[in-house]
């Protein structure tokens, strides 16, 4: 089998795509399906393991992928692992900013360690990758970023470091589109709604219940899927995106419009299928328990 994209094959070919957080989650599935379009994907993240088993995935299906191992909000290894990766392969192409990570709290229970290592990985840290790839690449040779924020729309009780992290990198998103459009750089963000990911598993025991109730209060009443959110990524770095850049694109299945006080109707039958291309996802342990 092989990753079913709704992108021409070779749309990548002979081009260099840099992805964090390749190892696992949404990270994973927009590595293969890059790779399965021709890119030679490089995945970054900090724990070597996950980065190796990803590469072999991808190679064993026909793919090119390298990666380096790199903790994205240490400043000198950022630069260091960019200057690798430039040495190698002469030019980055593509930036998916993806890596991340936060942890369920109320901000009054959050101390300042815990509020600064999750904005350091969200925002400093996609910050740092970013001006890297502009500086050692990008302002010479043009190209195209995409930025991983969240549903943080109307603040994000229960994770406020993360929401907090997610609104900066919208805003870098804005700026770094207007400050870099000179180099041919293009600039966008894709915002996830509630995707059935790896990182759902993370979460502990007592939030099953409500993960498990999350497509209720989606309108499209249902949870999306890591290929939904490959695509619009995909989109976005390919040419047929060549005069979108600043922007923000909400995969969420419209959770975050309307409000509270409209209720949500029951779905049709029917009507309520995603698309799921990558042929290696697999739904996350929380859900499954559901489908028994």
């Amino acid at each position: 089998m092989a990753y079913d994209s709704i992108f021409r094959p070779g749309l990548f070919a002979g081009q260099c795509t840099l992805v964090t957080g390749g190892g696992s989650g949404i990270g994973r599935c927009t590595a293969h399906e890059l790779a399965a379009l021709g890119a030679h994907v490089v995945l970054v993240g900090r724990q070597a393991d996950k980065l190796e088993s990803t590469v072999d995935e991808i190679r064993a299906d026909g793919g090119s992928a390298s990666y380096q191992v790199c903790d994205i909000r240490d400043e000198e290894s950022v630069k260091a692992m960019v200057a690798a990766v430039v040495a190698e392969r002469g030019v980055i192409h593509h930036l998916v900013n993806n890596a991340g990570g936060q942890y369920p709290a109320p901000l009054a229970s959050i101390n300042q360690k815990g509020f600064e290592t999750v904005v350091r990985t969200n925002l400093v840290g996609g910050f740092l990758v970013a001006r890297e790839v502009f500086n050692q690449s990008m302002s010479r040779t043009g190209g195209s970023i995409v930025n991983m924020l969240a549903d943080m729309w109307g603040g994000m009780p229960g994770m406020g470091h993360s929401g907090a992290a997610r609104a900066g990198m919208e805003n870098f998103t804005k700026t770094a589109a207007v400050e870099w459009g000179h180099a041919g750089v293009r600039v966008n963000a894709v915002a996830p709604g509630w995707i059935a990911s790896s990182g759902m598993d993370t979460y502990p025991e007592s939030m099953k219940a409500m993960i498990r109730s999350l497509k209720d209060q989606v309108p499209l009443q249902r949870i999306g899927s890591e290929s939904e959110v490959s695509a619009t990524i995909v989109f976005l770095l390919s040419p047929g995106a060549a005069f979108i850049s600043g922007n923000t694109v909400r995969i969420d299945g419209a959770a975050s419009q309307g409000s509270r006080a409209f209720p949500l109707l029951k779905a049709k039958p029917g009507q309520v299928q995603a698309y799921n291309g990558f042929h290696r996802a697999y739904l996350p342990a929380v859900l499954n328990e559901q489908e028994k």
